[in-house]
Parts: structure tokens; sequence; C-alpha cells
């Protein structure tokens, strides 16, 4: 499969690359997002020199390292390397100050592995970028899958090479739109979204699609079973960021199972409430889990803050399959895996995966001036409807402060629909938000609207009424959403 996508991140670096000058971008994110890809298809156009850290002695990377630095400059190598990395940034300086007209870009990928038993590696780093790398034309490029150590290490205030850096790019995983191309193209558009809820958009979990099997028999033999490659997945990455992937893996099960205040998500892993915090938001840096306030409230005071799985492959996973495994490891797999990808609980999965979809096709379609609407904030609300005296929510919240627009937005992934209830009562929840301005409503629905209400709502300029099928087929004319 080609590589698609990440536009944007193959702009900065090529930016970079024709100033003609030293520049040093950071490339980082969770691993299987992609880095290393998007890095080897730039580096398709540019002659580079790639160094990939392991998990091995100080030496054992330097050693390894001196010799791809010498293989890439047509130096004959010699067994012991260079004698620290000092000496082979310098190398690699004289090499890049005596040749002007020959560019090259220097990758030094997994660098958060050669820094775990070379400490000194940032600081040579920034010695070599101070003295020496500052008067070539290198495109420096770091990268690294630990999120922790590349922003504290790497980009925080306290590090050696803080203020270093042109450019960062913090790979995320695509959203629904950019994940559809990597699915496969004989998909429908019910599938495709059955694959974003259940995979979410990391390149490397999208990969693992045979298209040869249905959405269900993929999903089984990659997360219901022993040797499936999605089986242990989320606890390889917990293993590979965080000192206790046990104790962090049991707070997504409480997240995964309902849980979304921290007293309850403690008393669930049990987890000392006290601490619950900190653990939370260590999630939260990693992009696995998110607190949301309803729109409009400050994130730093609010009470009403409750806590999610933010992304989608983790959110099934603690949802499905991590209840499971006693069944998985006790050979029933597919009986497991059956109630995790059709029937009734199933379909209430999606439909929250749904509201997220949702929003991102607003977004995408604001981007791409589709709306006429700029999204200055966007989120959801929920709390006490004092009208209906009722607790109630608006799916999907954005305001245009600038245009003074306001848009809400019902997304209902439902066989059957009561349309015009729906549209009613999103309208008599407009009041509740309290932004002034022009309000815009959208109605998200699983199947096409009835023709009755077509042609009853056909007026109403206000009001967008967008069906999963056509959703898909307006952000993908190509890719055989049907």
């Amino acid at each position: 499969m080609g590589f698609v996508g990440r536009s944007e991140e193959l702009k900065t670096l090529e930016y970079h690359a024709s100033l003609g000058k030293f520049q040093m971008v950071v490339v980082y994110g969770r691993r299987r997002v992609g880095k290393t890809a998007l890095i080897a298809h730039f580096c398709e156009r540019h002659r580079t020199l790639w160094f990939t850290a392991k998990e091995q002695s100080a030496a054992a990377n330097l050693r390894e390292f001196s010799q791809a630095v010498l293989t890439f400059f047509h130096e004959p190598n010699f067994p012991a390397g260079f004698a620290n990395w000092n000496d082979a940034l310098n190398y690699i300086a004289d090499k890049a100050t005596a040749n002007p007209a020959d560019p090259f870009v220097f990758v030094l990928d997994e660098l958060p592995y050669a820094a775990a038993t070379e400490p000194s590696l940032p600081s040579a780093l920034q010695i070599a970028i101070d003295h020496r790398f500052k008067e070539t034309n290198i495109l420096m490029v770091l990268c690294g899958s630990n999120e922790g150590f590349m922003e504290s290490k790497v980009l925080g205030y306290k590090s050696p090479l803080y203020g270093r850096r042109n450019a960062q790019i913090r790979l995320k995983p695509f959203d629904l739109f950019e994940a559809c191309r990597l699915m496969p193209p004989n998909a429908d558009w019910q599938t495709l979204i059955h694959y974003y809820a259940a995979l979410g958009g990391t390149p490397y979990y999208l990969e693992q699609i045979d298209p040869e099997l249905t959405f269900a028999q993929n999903i089984q033999t990659r997360c219901f079973s022993q040797n499936g490659i999605l089986y242990e997945e989320p606890m390889m990455l917990l293993r590979q960021e965080l000192r206790e992937p046990a104790l962090y893996s049991s707070i997504l099960d409480a997240v995964g199972a309902g849980r979304t205040k921290p007293k309850e998500i403690a008393e669930y892993a049990g987890v000392d409430t006290n601490t619950v915090g900190s653990y939370l938001r260590t999630l939260e840096q990693l992009g696995i889990i998110e607190r949301l306030v309803p729109f409009g409230e400050d994130s730093n005071h609010s009470r009403k803050g409750l806590w999610k799985i933010k992304d989608p492959f983790f959110a099934y996973w603690y949802r499905f399959v991590s209840p499971a495994t006693a069944l998985v490891d006790t050979g029933y797999g597919q009986a497991a895996a059956a109630s995790a990808t059709s029937g009734a609980v199933f379909d209430t999965y999606v439909g929250q995966q749904f509201e997220t979809m949702c929003l991102q096709w607003l977004l995408r379609q604001c981007r791409e001036q589709r709306i006429d609407f700029l999204p200055t904030a966007f989120g959801k609300w929920w709390g006490n409807d004092p009208t209906a005296r009722e607790q109630t929510d608006i799916d999907v919240v954005m305001t245009d402060s600038i245009n003074h627009k306001v848009l809400l937005g019902e997304c209902k992934w439902r066989e059957h629909l009561n349309e015009t209830e729906a549209i009613d009562r999103l309208k008599a929840r407009s009041p509740l938000i309290r932004e002034n301005g022009e309000r815009l409503y959208y109605l998200f629905t699983k199947r096409p609207t009835s023709t009755a209400t077509a042609t009853k709502t056909a007026a109403d300029h206000s009001l967008t009424i967008i069906d999963a099928a056509t959703m898909m087929q307006e952000a993908l004319p190509d890719s055989g959403a049907k």
C-alpha cells in the first residue's frame, strides 16, 4: 500500500529543506502513527544520512551510528567506530562544510533509545549545532516515539536543545476521512465507519486489514485471537511509554467500562483517589484519553469534567477486547468477537464514535470552505435544561466568534428516527448555549431522511440534514463509499 496523507507535514519538511541553511525539525508522536513512514517518504527525494537507534548499550548504538556515517560518506569502515558522539557529529559537520553544494538530510530516528544509555547525547547535539552545524546546510530531523522524552528532553525549556528547533511536527492519527484511504476500496460507507470506530486512524492498525476478509473476520483475527497482531497492542504501547503499565491499563479498563469521574475511576481500578489525577493526566498527554467539560466552561475550573478514551482503537479495545481476554485465552475468541462487531451493544458504541466523526466532517467542511463558518471554538454541551426540567446534551457545538455564528448539531446513529422530533428538540436546546449569533442547525442521521421531512424542511435555510452515506461520499468522492 502506497503512502497516503500527511500533505501539510511534507510541506513543512520540504520548506525547511529548501532554505539552504541549517535547520532542525523535531518529529514525534505515539508509536505506530507513521513517523518513520513520513520521514522516509520525504527522504525519497533527498540525499539522506539515516540512523535508527535501538534499545541496546551506548557502545552498540555509537558503533552502529559510526558505521552508518562512514557508509554514507563512502569512507573505509573501521571496527571501533568513533570514540564518542562528539567526534562523530564533528565528522558529519566537516563533510557538510567541505561540500556545501551537496546538501543532505540527517535523520536521527528513535532518539530516546540512544539517549537512554547515553544521557549526554542531547548536550552533544546542542554543542554540535551551536558550534558546527549552524554553518552548514544540513536539515537535521530528530524523531522519537517516547512523547514524554521528546517533549521534556528535546522541546522542553530545560533541555540542552531548547530553542534550537526550527519546526516541530507532532504526528497524530488520521481523522476518519484520511483513514478511509487505508481501508479496503470496495468497502461500503457503513463498513468504513465500523473500521474507524474499531481501529481509529493509526496507520499501522489500518494496514492490518485484509481486504479479502469481512469487517467481522478482520477484527476477530486481529483483536480476538491470542495470535492476533493487535491483541496485545495497548499493553505493548503502555510498556514502552510508562513505568507502571498494568496500573495504567486498569485505569483504562475503568474508563472503558463507563467510569468518567476520577473517584469512580480510582475505585474501579483500585488506585488511590489522591494520585489517580496524575495518572489520568499522563494518559491525556499521550493522546489516549481526554477530559471533556461542557462547551463554554473553563476546563481549569469546571467541576463537570468527564474522562473518556479519545483514541477509537483504545476505546474499542478496552470496551470489548479487554473484558473478553479470558474467553480469548480459552479459545472462545470468535464467540466474544460476535457481539463486538454487530448487534445492539456494538451499535451503541459506534453511535458514540459517530459524534466524533460528524465533528470531523464539519471541521473539514469549514477548512475547505464548503461551509461559511470559521470554528473558533467547538465541543459538546451537557447539563440541566431548565425549560424541559431534565438533563440533556447537544452533541456538537461550534462557534464562529468572528462572524457571530453558532452551529448546533445532533448525531443519531439509529435505523429508525423521528426526524421532526429530533429537529424540534435540537432547536429547543439552542438557548442553552449562551453565545449570541446566527444559529445553524445540523442533524446527522444513519439513514436518509424521509421525503416528507425533506419537503417540510426545504425552506428552512438554517437547517441541514446529512445522512452517513452522503457524509462519506461528499468528503471522499473517490473512496468507493457506497
